[in-house]
């Protein structure tokens, strides 16, 4: 199953395709700033039993160089199938459009993204016949963003920093900077961007602190994941406030117990259970009629 991680850092190209040319520069390229570009039919499948999707394909023309393709490729872990299907990608691509591809890797973490950029050749190592090397983006070459006006610059780059950077202690740094950019960024500029970087937080640590920001320096905005955030944090509120009432009546609160409460998402469920939790004769007695 695809994560939201893995949709984030690909996706965040289809959104701003400019980005590119933005993050070539820490790749150590020089890639003019393009002109034009299009988002492209993924599917490589040929007409055989085997489907291969790339992740994002982009079309770029620039006034330098002409037109060129751009495959972007969400990688969460080492893979030694995935050189195999990069050059079908490359090679496929060159076939079918008639024009030079570039392979951009988006990683997470420094050993994925160190593997990832090794050049794998075909054929025996003296006669390569094909030779990949594709460009890598991760925490080891994009840049930590940690000044808010740095990150207002650019809210697509400091939101692909932070997508990298989620395994990292720096993140949070970067999560704060971000939040506070966003303060005045328009709501239709804000929105993707608050979405992208939950998506690319993904189960680590620091989604927590992203909702938390999201949910105080961004309460106006009312994006899905803006939304989603706001209601985990009253929910959060709600079962405190139950156990809190119980604690206070000198009630006996079981582990089972407070799982159950803190678990619980539903603010509806929570508004029941805390106004049971008033007269309960016990801890457990809140659930009685359910």
């Amino acid at each position: 199953m695809v994560s939201p991680p893995h949709e984030a850092m690909h996706r965040i190209f289809q959104h701003d395709p400019g980005l590119f040319s933005r993050v070539s520069r820490f790749l150590g390229i020089d890639l003019p700033k393009p002109i034009g570009a299009t988002a492209l039919p993924t599917d490589l499948t040929e007409a055989s039993p085997v489907e291969r999707r790339v992740d994002t394909l982009l079309r770029f023309e620039t006034a330098e160089q002409g037109s060129f393709l751009l495959a972007v490729e969400a990688q969460g872990r080492k893979d030694p199938d995935k050189p195999a299907s990069w050059a079908y990608y490359v090679s496929y691509l060159w076939t079918k459009y008639r024009l030079p591809a570039v392979l951009l890797v988006v990683c997470q973490d420094y050993s994925t993204a160190k593997w990832a950029q090794q050049a794998v050749s075909s054929g025996p190592p003296h006669m390569p016949t094909l030779t990949l090397r594709p460009l890598v983006a991760g925490p080891h070459n994009m840049p930590v963003i940690t000044d808010p006006e740095e990150a207002r610059a650019d809210l697509v780059l400091a939101s692909l920093a932070a997508i990298t950077h989620a395994a990292e202690p720096v993140v949070n740094a970067i999560l704060k900077a971000l939040s506070t950019a966003l303060r005045d960024a328009p709501e239709a500029l804000a929105d993707p961007i608050v979405e992208f970087t939950a998506q690319g937080l993904g189960n680590h640590p620091a989604k927590h602190l992203w909702r938390n920001l999201v949910a105080v320096d961004l309460s106006f905005y009312k994006s899905y994941i803006s939304e989603e955030i706001r209601d985990e944090g009253r929910a959060q509120q709600g079962a405190q406030d139950i156990l809190l009432v119980l604690r206070q009546r000198g009630l006996d609160i079981s582990d089972d117990v407070r799982t159950r409460i803190t678990e619980c998402g539903d603010p509806e469920v929570l508004r029941d259970w805390l106004a049971r939790a008033v007269t309960a004769s016990s801890a457990e007695a809140i659930f009685e009629s359910e």
